[in-house]
């Protein structure tokens, strides 16, 4: 998913998909690390995560963010 998202992200060119690992893409919400690498990357941004919907923050409820 992460993948498909990238190119989408990119118009199709697989270039970033190619030169930017997984966890600099799209990082994991669920580690301090990734939080904060999520927060430093530009919108509209990846985030990957295994949490259940319930667990996620409540501000992702009021937000634009897509599941």
């Amino acid at each position: 998913m992460l993948e498909i998202l990238s190119l989408i992200l990119c118009d199709g060119d697989p270039n970033w998909c190619r030169s930017v690992p997984n966890w600099e893409r799209g990082p994991w919400l669920e580690t301090l690390l990734g939080l904060r690498r999520a927060r430093g990357n530009p919108r509209p941004r990846l985030i990957s995560s295994h949490l259940p919907v319930h667990l996620f923050p409540k501000a992702f409820f009021s937000s634009k963010a897509k599941v």
